[in-house]
């Protein structure tokens, strides 16, 4: 439970006027709570209130699970055949008498966001809460950057579970499912993602997911994965050659780790994202791939591993001590090879250091 990050957002529902916030994205709730539950379709909120203790509002089912989970205020559970919006806007109206309360509006859908106004017709759900949340979780403290490290090392450890998995014909969905089952052997419990494995040309679709694909001598095999500890991410990015692969591949390879290299070198505290997407893009450019690396080049990681702020062109955001982020550019040629090398790591006094650790040279197996 975060008591000063939740002294903090009301203080700022006092600035702002507020009643009290409806906090739905169970990210923001784990983060202020301690509370880890993804609720799925059923609705699960932490409420923060002006004038009164916060509540967590769910499951029925869950609410002994919100008690022991270290949540020192009241927990309030609904049954499946209640309307939970009804429920939780009694408790409003019981434990307040405004009418303005701010939500997460990148998070909670339009269709909830109707039945909100149904059950509470006089209620003002129109302010965003949400850029407050991300703030707040932007700079990380030396012991959320001590169990993202811990995510780290597992990291490195599913890498060479995978790199050792590698054989001919084997398929993209045997070898995650090789790498995540003796990782969960090993005790570590979950991914912070769905694990991503692409071999050969399948690699050049950036945004593509592990598949039946299976695996041939001269080609690039793609991992990309992550785990999680006490409840932080790791994120990261290698590509290994199985067998001999061609000089058009190896030189991709060598490009996109020169362009990680530079932005992980010169990263320093008082740069723009902006400016430090530019040092990897201008590499990546450079050798004529630029057309190629069709991404941002890295993203915020914490709680959840896609966290505010985005590592792009055209956000003017200042790096600080202790954010934390990935560096992962890209080169995806059609009908050639795909290639990504990513690292998370945090912002020091002495720039970024990376928490995964794999050697990202173009190991062969």
């Amino acid at each position: 439970m975060n008591v000063e990050k939740i002294h903090a957002l009301t203080n700022w529902l006092s600035q702002k006027e507020l009643s009290g916030a409806i906090i739905t994205n169970y990210h923001s709730v784990a983060y202020l709570s301690g509370f880890e539950s993804d609720p799925i379709e059923r609705v699960l909120a932490l409420v923060l209130l002006e004038n009164h203790e916060p509540f967590l509002f769910g499951p029925a089912l869950e609410v002994h699970s919100m008690k022991e989970s270290g949540w020192n205020y009241d927990a309030i559970g609904y049954e499946d055949q209640e309307n939970p919006w009804l429920k939780l806007t009694m408790q409003l109206k019981m434990k307040t008498n405004g009418q303005k309360f701010a939500i997460e509006s990148d998070n909670l859908t339009v269709a909830r966001l109707n039945l909100l106004q149904s059950a509470y017709p006089d209620g003002d759900f129109s302010i965003d809460i949400t850029d407050q949340i991300n703030y707040l979780r932007l700079i990380k403290t030396p012991a959320e950057i001590a169990h993202m490290k811990a995510a780290g090392r597992d990291a490195d450890k599913a890498f060479n579970i995978g790199f050792n998995a590698l054989k001919n014909g084997i398929s993209e969905l045997a070898v995650a499912a090789e790498l995540e089952f003796e990782l969960k052997k090993s005790g570590i419990t979950g991914m912070s993602f769905e694990t991503l494995v692409q071999f050969g040309e399948h690699a050049a679709d950036p945004h593509g997911s592990t598949s039946t694909n299976t695996l041939k001598p001269g080609e690039m095999a793609l991992f990309d994965l992550g785990t999680m500890s006490e409840g932080y991410a790791s994120d990261a990015t290698r590509t290994v050659a199985f067998g001999a692969v061609s000089d058009e591949a190896k030189k991709i390879h060598a490009v996109t780790l020169e362009a990680q290299l530079a932005a992980q070198s010169q990263a320093k505290i008082g740069m723009t994202a902006s400016e430090l997407d530019r040092i990897a893009r201008d590499v990546i450019k450079a050798a004529g791939y630029g057309q190629y690396f069709n991404h941002r080049l890295g993203h915020g990681l914490g709680s959840s591993v896609h966290e505010f702020p985005s590592i792009m062109a055209g956000n003017d955001m200042v790096l600080a001590e202790g954010m934390v982020f990935s560096i992962e550019p890209g080169i995806y040629v059609p009908g050639v090879a795909g290639v990504r090398i990513e690292d998370s790591g945090y912002m020091s006094k002495d720039g970024f250091v990376s928490y995964t650790n794999t050697p990202k040279d173009l190991l062969q197996f």
